[in-house]
C-alpha cells in the first residue's frame, strides 16, 4: 500500500522551487551541482512546511520537463535525497517525501515557563497575555454572587450552564448566524472541545486534514489520539488557505474531519477571506469532510479590517461546519472555558459521550464569563487586550527587523503570533541555544507534521517596550551563537538551474 497521503504535480513543484529566495554565494564558492541543488531545494521545501511530509513527488520524467533540465539531474536528486532520509520509494507507487529518523520535534517551547525562571527569562513560548483587569476581578466577584443557586444543585452541567449556553447563541445570532442554546456546549477551553470532537468523529486510525503550519497544542492532541495526520500547506504569506491543495487532499485522502484557524490563524497570523470560506465549505462537504473551525484569535483584530463572515455562515443546514471557540486568547488563558457550536444532534452526542471523560465544567467559572457578556465588561477587556497586543506586535517587530534584519516575515493584521523565517538557521537550534542566553521561543517543526518547518521560530506579541527589545537582542546572539557553530546552521540551496 502507498505511503503517502497527498501529491505534489510537477508544474506546482517547478513554481515552489523557483519562487525559493537563495542566498547568495560569497566570493569564490563553488556552485554546487544541478543534482544537488535540486535535492537542497527540495529538501528545504519540506523542511519549510511547503511542500508536506508524505506528499507523493511527480516522476523524474515529469519534473525534468517542468524545470528544463535532463532526466539525469532529477534522478540523481532523489537519489540523494532517498540516501538522506527525505524521500522513500517503492516501485509501483512512486516516491514521497520523508523527514530521516532521529529528527525528534523539539520538547520545549510551548508549555508554561516555571514561576521561578520568570524573572531570568523572557518567555515567548505560550502565546497569552497576562489577565485583563480590573475585570477578571469584577467578573468573580460577579460570578460569587450569582453562585448560590447554583451551590444547591449536584454542580454537574454536561452541556453547560443554561444562561451561559443562552448568551453565547445570541452572540451568534447577533454576528448573523441564527443559533439556539441547543446547537452550544460549553467545554473546558478550545482544547477540551476539540479533544471531544476528535473522540466523536474520528477514531484512531482515522485521517485529519489540518492546515501546515497548524497550532502545536492541537496537533499533538491529535497524534496522541491516534489519528493520521495529513497537512495542507498554506498559501504564500498572509493570503489564508491554498484552495488547490484543499480539494486535492479532501478529494485524495478523503480524511474524517479537518481543522483550520480562519481568522488570524496561529502561527501565520493569515486571515481567510469570504472566498476562500465559502469554497473549503463547499469541497469539504462534497468529500464527506467535517470541518472543525477554531475561532479563538476572531475577536483579536488589531488593525482596521472587516472582518469576514464566520464559516460556519457558509453552511446553513450545519451538517459540515463545527466551530470551537474559546476566553483563552480574547480574555484570559487562565479562564478555562471554550464552546462548541454545531448542528443539536452533534452537541447532544458531545454532551453524551461527556458523561466518560469530564462530565462538565466548572461553574464558577462559567458564570464569570456570563458575567462579562452580560454587562458589557467582555467588550471592554476585549479592547484594552487588542491595544496591548497591538502595541507589543508593534515593538516586536521593530525590535526584531534592527536587530535581526536577515529574518522574515509578514505583519499580521490579527491575533498574537508571528511567523518568522530565520534567515537560513534551524528553529530547533535557535530555541535551544535561546534557553542558553535568556529568551525562550518555540521552534518551526513544533508546528509541522513529521518535522517541517525547520527554518521558522513563532514570536508571539506577549511582550513590549523595553522587554521586546531585550528579547531581539537575546535572539541576536543566540543566532550568531547558532551561525558560528554553537548550534548548527541550515543553508538555502544555490539554484537548480544547470
Amino acid at each position: 500500500m502507498a505511503q503517502w497521503t497527498s501529491a505534489v504535480g510537477a508544474t506546482q513543484l517547478a513554481r515552489l522551487l523557483t519562487s525559493q529566495q537563495a542566498r547568495p554565494a560569497g566570493a569564490g564558492t563553488r556552485r554546487p551541482p544541478a543534482y544537488r541543488a535540486l535535492a537542497d531545494g527540495i529538501r528545504l521545501l519540506v523542511l519549510e512546511g511547503r511542500v508536506p511530509v508524505a506528499a507523493r513527488l511527480p516522476a523524474e520524467r515529469e519534473l525534468a520537463v517542468a524545470l528544463s533540465v535532463s532526466r539525469t539531474t532529477v534522478a540523481a536528486a532523489y537519489e540523494a535525497l532517498r540516501t538522506e532520509g527525505f524521500l522513500e520509494s517503492r516501485r509501483g507507487a512512486g516516491s514521497w517525501t520523508a523527514v530521516p529518523a532521529g529528527n525528534p520535534l523539539p520538547a520545549r517551547g510551548l508549555e508554561p515557563l516555571p514561576p521561578e525562571a520568570v524573572g531570568s527569562m523572557i518567555d515567548l513560548g505560550c502565546a497569552a497575555l497576562p489577565a485583563p483587569e480590573p475585570w477578571l476581578t469584577r467578573a468573580v466577584q460577579g460570578a460569587l454572587e450569582e453562585l448560590p443557586p447554583y451551590a444547591h444543585t449536584h454542580g454537574d452541567y454536561p452541556a453547560g450552564l443554561p444562561a451561559l449556553r443562552a448568551m453565547l447563541a445570541e452572540r451568534y445570532t447577533a454576528r448573523g448566524i441564527p443559533t439556539m442554546p441547543e446547537q452550544i456546549m460549553v467545554t473546558t477551553g478550545a482544547m477540551g472541545a476539540i479533544d471531544a470532537i476528535c473522540h466523536l468523529f474520528a477514531g484512531r486510525g482515522e485521517r485529519i486534514a489540518v492546515e501546515s503550519p497548524s497550532y502545536a497544542n492541537i496537533l499533538q492532541l491529535m497524534r496522541e489520539a491516534g489519528a493520521r495526520l495529513v497537512p495542507v500547506a498554506m498559501a504564500e504569506g498572509l493570503h489564508g488557505w491554498d484552495l488547490d491543495r484543499w480539494r486535492q487532499v479532501l478529494r485524495d485522502a478523503a480524511p474524517r474531519l479537518a481543522y483550520v484557524v480562519a481568522d488570524f490563524h496561529n502561527p501565520t497570523g493569515a486571515l481567510a477571506d469570504e472566498d476562500q470560506r465559502r469554497k473549503l465549505v463547499d469541497a469539504a462537504r462534497s468529500a464527506g469532510t467535517v470541518l472543525v473551525v477554531d475561532e479563538t484569535m476572531s475577536e483579536l483584530a488589531l488593525d482596521d479590517v472587516e472582518m469576514p463572515r464566520p464559516v460556519c455562515g457558509f453552511d446553513p443546514a450545519g451538517a459540515t461546519v463545527i466551530t470551537v471557540g474559546s476566553a483563552s486568547k480574547a480574555f484570559w488563558a487562565g479562564m478555562r472555558i471554550g464552546w462548541v457550536r454545531a448542528a443539536p444532534d452533534v452537541i447532544r452526542s458531545l454532551v453524551a459521550a461527556r458523561a466518560y471523560a469530564d462530565l462538565g465544567t466548572p461553574v464558577l467559572e462559567q458564570l464569570a464569563v456570563n458575567w462579562l457578556l452580560n454587562t458589557g465588561g467582555w467588550n471592554e477587556a476585549v479592547n484594552v487586550r487588542r491595544a496591548q497586543a497591538r502595541d507589543n506586535r508593534d515593538a516586536l517587530v521593530a525590535a526584531v527587523r534592527r536587530e535581526l534584519p536577515d529574518w522574515e516575515f509578514e505583519v499580521p493584521r490579527g491575533g498574537l503570533t508571528l511567523w518568522v523565517r530565520t534567515g537560513g538557521l534551524s528553529g530547533s537550534r535557535l530555541a535551544e541555544v535561546g534557553e542558553r542566553v535568556g529568551v525562550r521561543v518555540p521552534s518551526g517543526p513544533r508546528f509541522g507534521v513529521d518535522g517541517a518547518f525547520e527554518g521558522y521560530v513563532r514570536l508571539p506579541f506577549t511582550v513590549g517596550g523595553a522587554v521586546a527589545d531585550e528579547a531581539a537582542v537575546r535572539l541576536a546572539a543566540a543566532a550568531r551563537l547558532v551561525e558560528t557553530g554553537a548550534g548548527g546552521g541550515m543553508q538555502a540551496p544555490q539554484s537548480f538551474v544547470a
